[in-house]
């Protein structure tokens, strides 16, 4: 499907039929393309880049359709990637983590940290970290797949 290219969102690079890759939901989501592109909140003079996923409901696009810095995309996926980690060796805990240290890990960015913690919060946290966790093992070969890809193109880039 085409994606717009007379919304705010100015699409550079595109990938048009992410409705046939989009994971588990793949032929059957309203998640029909992504991109890259100048940012639909740019202000006169002043230029970011964004990515978006463009949703279409069957009849117009979604004002669902999600658009983000690039900066934020890569959070979350170092986000991805130290979750990913710790469940690896979750199974060490009774309820899947520390209650007593929540905090998996502080990732160093700009001069301090991100900080990356099960959510305390969350008044449902064991039942809800125990469905994560079957569906993070469920995923495994999609996010996995997605990985390599990821881990292979860095390389060749130098990282």
């Amino acid at each position: 499907m085409k994606i717009p290219t007379t919304l705010k969102h100015k699409p550079v690079v595109v990938s048009e039929n992410y409705e046939q890759v989009d994971g588990r939901l793949a032929g059957n989501t309203d998640a029909k393309g992504l991109s890259l592109g100048l940012a639909q909140w740019n202000d006169r003079g002043k230029v970011d880049i964004s990515a978006k996923v463009w949703r279409y409901t069957g009849e117009k696009w979604s004002r669902q359709s999600e658009e983000l810095p690039l900066h934020r995309v890569l959070d979350l996926s170092i986000l991805i990637c130290r979750s990913l980690a710790h469940f690896r060796e979750a199974y060490r805990y009774e309820h899947l983590y520390d209650p007593h240290n929540p905090v998996i890990d502080r990732v160093g960015l700009q001069g301090d940290a991100m900080t990356v913690a099960v959510c305390t919060d969350n008044e449902k946290i064991n039942e809800d970290i125990k469905l994560f966790s079957q569906a993070l093992s469920d995923d495994d070969e999609l996010i996995g797949e997605r990985l390599r890809t990821l881990s292979r193109m860095l390389k060749e880039m130098g990282y």
